[in-house]
């Protein structure tokens, strides 16, 4: 490996190198207290700053750095918003910027479907920082490099038969300052750090991969104290042990049998089946073209029982350490824990005050935008499934013939949410009550109602982990943005299993 790592950086077009400061709150707000003829009008100042770092074999793969620095108007005349974005963060570049929002604001007033006014966009005042007990920018270059050397080391020197094993850590520190015409003024400092390590293993024409709880599944807001925990070097071995221990494992049965998902599958499923489909802005239509509709309808909410009533589900963007976590979305609407399913039946949507307005269903604080050149949308954030009674032992012996499934490997969902696909790294064989064998290549199949319906024990809190993703996507131009999701362990009844490479 070299010792001097090459770094690419990159920034976002115009003036680079025009960073956001601490006094960006009285910059930002002169330019709006010399607009007029609008409605209602705000600047959101965005400072994003990454690294990335991924190892192979003890190599150095990838060692990048980058930032982006601008800043987003929203101006609202005759009842709908204008956006213009820029990294020209002078003052006239702020000025020229509103102007710019402003007359696409003008422009399409009188073609506008809906209207709106300030409601959607409420005064708010406040700060949030993520809660960091050690930052990365503490860790040199080279201790870090070390750490992550040392852990391919370790998962090869499992057995000879792992053929590849990796390293990864993301981190991504986010500044926001948000100030409007109607007195808004809030400050968000979000630090998030996202891993993975994973092992590739081969007897013959056997090949089978295993991470850490799915791939970038241990993504949290935190320091380097999220990066290495407590059970870290137990966590790096055992990706290398379960590895291997798939190669010699049988392939998952086929049939319709009960099915324990661990946590760590359990966030895909809830992001997959709960999430998407509960996004206003989809099942309004606003995403059918790129990425689907929704099997939900507008006049489901406060009817429709989505799954069992041991199904609890919260938006909930205030648990500290949960990569969703914030006190305000960005359109300046506070956070706060809503449920979205009680007892199974669907209460709440996924959606900002602009779609709350439009389909008259009561929503959340999620309006939220990647970064400062692209408008807020309906996003998840924290989606979690609360937690139940059932203890470990209890789920586990109360089934007779069924499979345990983690950390999710393949996924496929149709347009509507409803049907789904999804595949395991590791499986285990429940018969009588009792874990009998590992197996590989688990899969499982359902619909979105008729599964969750099926949910017969939830978890209780000992069961309960929190992971997350940096990587849904959603919207055009599309928006990648993070989110979290908590669940404890579960045991659906009568699902269909199969086996196989999905």
């Amino acid at each position: 490996m070299s010792n001097s790592p090459s770094f690419s950086s990159s920034f976002g077009a115009g003036n680079s190198g025009n960073h956001l400061s601490t006094g960006m709150v009285n910059k930002i707000k002169k330019p709006l207290e010399r607009l007029s003829g609008v409605e209602w009008a705000s600047l959101r100042a965005v400072n994003e700053r990454s690294t990335q770092r991924v190892f192979r074999d003890e190599n150095l793969e990838t060692h990048s750095m980058g930032e982006s620095a601008g800043v987003m108007a929203e101006v609202l005349v005759r009842g709908q918003i204008g956006y213009a974005a820029t990294t020209d963060l002078s003052e006239a570049g702020l000025e020229n910027l509103l102007k710019l929002a402003k007359a696409r604001a003008e422009e399409v007033a009188s073609r506008g479907v809906f209207r709106f006014d300030s409601q959607v966009r409420p005064k708010s005042v406040g700060k949030y920082s993520s809660s960091v007990e050690k930052s990365f920018s503490d860790i040199s270059t080279s201790e870090l490099s070390d750490l992550m050397i040392k852990i391919t080391r370790e998962i090869r020197q499992v057995s000879p038969k792992i053929i590849r094993a990796m390293s990864i850590a993301v981190t991504t520190d986010t500044d926001h300052t948000y100030v409007s015409t109607n007195g808004s003024q809030t400050e968000q400092s979000v630090r998030l750090v996202a891993s993975d390590f994973s092992a590739i293993a081969q007897e013959g024409s056997v090949i089978q991969k295993r991470t850490s709880s799915g791939m970038m599944a241990n993504s949290f807001q935190g320091g380097y104290e999220r990066f290495v925990t407590a059970d870290f070097w137990d966590r790096v071995r055992l990706v290398g042990e379960n590895a291997v221990e798939l190669l010699s494992a049988e392939d998952c049965p086929t049939g319709v049998m009960d099915l324990v998902l661990s946590p760590d599958q359990m966030m895909l499923q809830i992001h997959e089946s709960i999430g998407h489909p509960l996004e206003l802005d989809r099942i309004l239509g606003d995403e059918r073209n790129y990425a689907g509709s929704s099997f939900v309808k507008l006049h489901d909410f406060g009817t429709l029982q989505y799954g069992s009533e041991v199904m609890n589900v919260s938006f909930d963007p205030t648990v500290a350490g949960e990569l969703a976590s914030y006190a305000f979305d960005d359109c300046g609407n506070p956070a706060k824990k809503e449920m979205l399913i009680e007892k199974g039946k669907l209460l709440r949507g996924l959606g900002g005050l602009e779609s709350q307005l439009r389909s008259k269903v009561a929503g959340v604080a999620n309006q939220r935008a990647c970064l400062w050149n692209r408008p807020p949308i309906d996003r998840m954030a924290n989606l979690n499934l609360e937690p139940g009674t059932s203890s470990y032992s209890d789920i586990i012996s109360s089934v007779e013939n069924g499979v345990m499934m983690s950390s999710n490997r393949s996924w496929s969902i149709d347009d509507y949410r409803n049907k789904f696909q999804f595949g395991c790294e590791y499986a285990k064989k429940i018969e009588n009550g009792k874990i009998t064998k590992t197996l590989r290549n688990p899969n499982y199949r359902g619909i979105t109602v008729p599964f969750w319906t099926g949910l017969k024990k939830v978890g209780d809190r000992s069961t309960f982990k929190v992971y997350g993703t940096p990587f849904c996507g959603k919207g055009e131009p599309n928006q990648m943005i993070a989110v979290g999701h908590a669940s404890p362990l579960c045991l659906f009844s009568n699902i269909e299993v199969f086996g196989g490479v999905s």
